[in-house]
Parts: C-alpha cells; structure tokens; sequence
C-alpha cells in the first residue's frame, strides 16, 4: 500500500507547532516510512488597528498582530503500521491538524 499522506499543521505558537512536526516526524521514520517536511509554508498575518481614544486624540492608534504558521508533512510508502502511529499520536490543543489521504 503505497500512498501518500499529507499533513498539515496550524498554530498561532510556532514553538508549540515545530515541537508537534518533530514529534510526528520520529513517530513516522520509526515505522520505516518515507518521509518530506516539515516544510514551513508563509506565515499569514493579520493586523488590527485601534483607537487609544475616543474622540480626542483621534491620531493616536494602537496595533496588534495575530500571525498563524502552517507546516505541512509529505509520507510516502506509508504501512497500516504509520497510520496506526499516527492515529495514537497525542498532540497539543493548540495545534490543528489536517491530514490528507
């Protein structure tokens, strides 16, 4: 059975999403699967601004930025093995993972 999964990880912690990618990466290279990634795709940033003040300092302005990283993982000559690991794998709440078979 030889397909390809792809995973793809999302955070707004791109420590806590990094540790996720290493923790799947030895989980998968431990079953004998081949494996490309984690490939960091582009960060999407989102940026608000606010007024300080209501009325009187209408320039002063505040910002704030929420960026979110995405990894995304490749396997190849995947077993019913990997996908057994993969499936008992216990991952951060502040992670989303989406695979793709």
């Amino acid at each position: 059975m030889s397909q390809k999964i792809r995973i793809k990880l999302k955070s707004y912690d791109h420590n806590l999403l990094d540790k996720s990618a290493e923790k799947i990466v030895k989980t998968v290279k431990a079953t004998g699967a081949v494996i490309s990634g984690p490939i960091p795709l582009p960060t999407h940033k989102r940026i608000f601004t606010v007024n300080r003040s209501t009325f009187v300092n209408k320039k002063s302005r505040e910002q704030f930025q929420l960026s979110s990283f995405k990894r995304l993982i490749d396997i190849y000559n995947s077993s019913a093995k990997t996908i057994d690991a993969l499936m008992k794998l216990e991952l951060p709440s502040g992670v989303q993972v989406e695979v793709k078979v």
